[in-house]
């Protein structure tokens, strides 16, 4: 039987910290409520670009709480518990479960690896068996795990030792894996694509919904990247996604996760500095990449793009940014 097929655009948002390292739970409503107001369809957090692996077991579980309190069933929470151990990424997964999370997510172990498609699968059966109700995706991300496995043959062997495996968060370039994931059994699983910049490509095989992470600011782009598409206007999809890879290939000269909060900041929402190893922009790199921001248009692009107002941003002349 075919699980439910989850629609739309999903962000995966940053956690916010202080300047002193320390969670900034009071930012976390107003992250929620501009998703909301973004028309996005969930939130996936603790995971590369919420710092997860950079977090404690405790701290994961109190950002867990603040997003699904703070969310009050507006979105639905997706709560990333991979881990190095599988004992702590059990118990991420019963906490998840016990607030009332809505989905769980884990990559493989990226320290000790997975030797084979088998012991992957073993190994996110066991974490899965944890809260045996909560539905489950494998978090399919071999550029940060170096676990980059036959996807396919992963679906083949979790159909009867994952029963609560939902999917996959599949973040690769191997879109024609990807489609193929997608059609597995008459298209049983429920796979999102993970890669920002080929959208486009996943709509035009079959993607549904996509997890994401420069949705957090400029998710008013992609939706309108997605309205084109099923409306069959492709001219002006394919424009619009030119535009946002313009976008991702200015922020990637710099660092992607600092980045991406100085962008954050820029639009008026201080999610605060990252943890080493990652290190927060410089002065002179948060202005390049405002002003590389301002040229291409993006800022312009963005606010007519925005249901709600967006407050245009002012380039930084101190360093009083993440």
């Amino acid at each position: 039987m075919n699980v439910p097929k989850t629609e739309g655009l999903l962000s995966a948002p940053f956690t916010p910290f202080h300047e002193d390292g320390s969670l900034n739970l009071e930012l976390i409503p107003v992250i929620l409520d501009k998703m909301v107001a973004d028309g996005l369809s969930g939130a996936f957090i603790c995971g590369s670009n919420g710092e997860g692996p950079n977090m404690t077991t405790q701290e994961r579980m109190t950002v867990a709480e603040a997003f699904v309190q703070a969310s009050a069933g507006r979105l639905p929470i997706w709560v990333h518990v991979g881990h190095s151990s599988i004992r702590e990424s059990q118990a991420l997964l019963q906490h998840a479960y016990s607030i009332g999370a809505d989905a769980a997510s884990s990559v493989a172990a990226f320290y000790f690896k997975p030797t084979s498609v088998q012991n992957l699968v073993s190994s996110m059966a066991e974490i899965a068996s944890a809260a045996p109700e909560m539905p489950f995706y494998y978090y399919h991300i071999p550029t940060l795990t170096g676990v980059g496995m036959d996807m396919v043959e992963f679906l083949r062997l979790s159909e009867k030792q994952i029963p609560n495996l939902r999917g996959i968060k599949y973040t690769a370039t191997t879109i024609w894996e990807y489609q193929v994931c997608l059609r597995y059994a008459n298209s049983r699983f429920d796979v999102l694509y993970g890669y920002d910049e080929m959208l486009l490509p996943a709509l035009s095989i079959g993607a549904k919904a996509a997890i994401g992470s420069t949705y957090n600011f400029a998710a008013p782009l992609y939706l309108e990247v997605q309205r084109h598409y099923k409306a069959g206007q492709m001219e002006q999809a394919q424009e619009g996604m030119a535009h946002l890879i313009e976008m991702i290939r200015v922020m990637t000269k710099f660092p992607p996760i600092p980045a991406q909060k100085a962008i954050m900041h820029m639009l008026g929402y201080n999610v605060g500095p990252c943890r080493l190893p990652l290190t927060r922009l410089s002065e002179k790199q948060y202005n390049q990449l405002y002003t590389e921001l301002e040229t291409i248009g993006f800022w312009q692009r963005l606010q007519a793009a925005s249901e709600s107002p967006v407050v245009l941003p002012v380039v930084s002349t101190s360093n009083g940014q993440p």
